[in-house]
């Protein structure tokens, strides 16, 4: 057999293994050994395998992920949450739906500390749908917001998704960072914007909550100062070059860590159970990491992205035809498939013809991780929709598919906007870096 044909048999088995449940890491090292040894023997195969984890393990580029991880565990814990919602709220107090343009920035904020969509989506489940269903917000809408307001948690930076498709993609993590930041400022205007539509059309399902008085709106957003803080020091130092993601990650942890324990908002009890869920949560994205690695290095043998690439190049399309291929295969995928999984299978076989076309690595990435998004709110495998009737059982799932429909309108528009106006993502890295 030809190595492409091996490398193409390796993907139909991959996808087959996937749509089986069979754990995407397992999966991954599984066919991406197996195809190795079957190009280049098992000695190679079993050294590739042996080394990897050491190459994995001495990189420094790594460190971030368990940092920003913990740094969000540990936001997840104390007040933070409630405090940008009560923020958000005195912003939009007042207009008819103020207060689900309230989680959309919440959500925003929260995300941006977290750096993940699950988190995100599971904790304001709690502050916000409560406060939306007693106002009489429709329940298909309160969780519709808090759904896909949840999925910005991969795009605004600090993002653990965009970290590890640096590691993949061996791209800058600063870079990507402040390529993220005006299409996350995008995706938030977007959903403001479907939320203001949907106020008019279903005046009913989205009533108006009363205003604040000006002295309580200051204090609220008072109290916005710890995101504040962490966001200014992380985001902003690595910005400006103060420190490296690495550094900006441990300072923020440390300064998040200070201020749960300053606050009283979590004691030993609470930090050690926040570093037993960090090292789950890392031990799980490192393991897929190396499947996605040894995949990775067998692809490469089988010059499959290469040879795509060519083949696409020769039938002239235009790349804006590729790229539309690409979001229809994502979307699709995002059905079965949760957003890291998706990334790490697609990326060795994506992006060399991405590349090829005439896309940036930097660029991609961020195409790829709004793509993502809707992943996350698609079913039947929507894991933000899972997260939020595990903690809102009375609510139909009928109700959470229902509210989640405009907001596709919202991932779509932004898709559009990242496709016609290439520089939304890269002006900011190419005027920094």
């Amino acid at each position: 057999m030809t190595p492409q044909l091996i490398g193409a048999t390796a993907i139909l088995s991959l996808v087959v293994l996937v749509f089986l449940r069979v754990p995407v890491a397992v999966a991954l090292l599984g066919v991406g050994l197996a195809g190795y040894a079957a190009i280049d023997g098992w000695r190679v195969a079993l050294i590739t395998l042996g080394t990897t984890p050491f190459n994995l393990a001495q990189a420094y580029s790594l460190s971030v992920v368990p940092l920003f991880l913990l740094m969000g565990v540990v936001a997840a814990r104390t007040s933070m949450a409630q405090e940008l919602f009560a923020a958000a709220n005195a912003l939009f107090a007042g207009r008819k739906g103020g207060l689900a343009m309230a989680t959309v920035g919440a959500c925003a904020g929260f995300g941006a500390i977290c750096g993940s969509s699950l988190a995100t989506a599971s904790t304001m489940t709690r502050v916000s749908i409560p406060e939306m269903r007693r106002y009489g917000y429709a329940d298909d809408v309160a969780a519709g917001v808090v759904a896909s307001g949840g999925t910005l948690g991969i795009l605004i930076p600090p993002s653990i998704i965009l970290v590890i498709y640096a590691i993949i993609a061996q791209e800058s993590v600063p870079a990507l960072f402040a390529a993220a930041l005006f299409p996350g400022l995008l995706m938030i205007a977007l959903h403001i914007l479907v939320i203001a539509v949907m106020a008019r059309l279903r005046p009913d399902a989205l009533p108006m909550a009363p205003a604040l008085p000006l002295g309580r709106k200051l204090r609220a957003l008072g109290q916005m100062w710890k995101m504040a803080l962490i966001f200014a020091i992380v985001i902003g130092g690595i910005y400006l070059g103060w420190f490296s993601p690495t550094e900006a990650a441990a300072i923020g942890a440390f300064v998040t860590i200070l201020i749960g324990f300053a606050s009283r908002q979590m004691g030993l009890r609470g930090f050690a159970s926040a570093l037993r869920e960090t090292i789950i949560t890392t031990g799980s994205l490192f393991f897929i990491v190396l499947g996605a690695f040894v995949f990775a290095y067998f692809v490469v043998q089988t010059r499959i992205p290469a040879t795509l690439g060519d083949w696409v190049v020769g039938l002239g399309l235009a790349p804006v035809v590729v790229i539309l291929f690409f979001v229809l295969v994502y979307v699709v995928l995002g059905c079965f498939l949760d957003s890291i999984s998706m990334m790490l299978i697609t990326i060795p076989v994506f992006l060399p013809i991405a590349q090829e076309i005439g896309y940036s690595a930097i660029w991609f990435g961020i195409f790829i991780v709004i793509v993502a998004e809707i992943g996350l709110i698609t079913p039947p495998v929507g894991l933000n929709i899972f997260v939020i009737r595990a903690q809102q059982p009375d609510m139909a799932l009928g109700d959470i598919y229902k509210g989640i429909a405009p907001f596709l309108l919202a991932h779509l528009g932004g898709i559009a906007a990242l496709i016609a106006f290439p520089a939304l993502a890269l002006w900011l890295p190419s005027l920094l870096y």
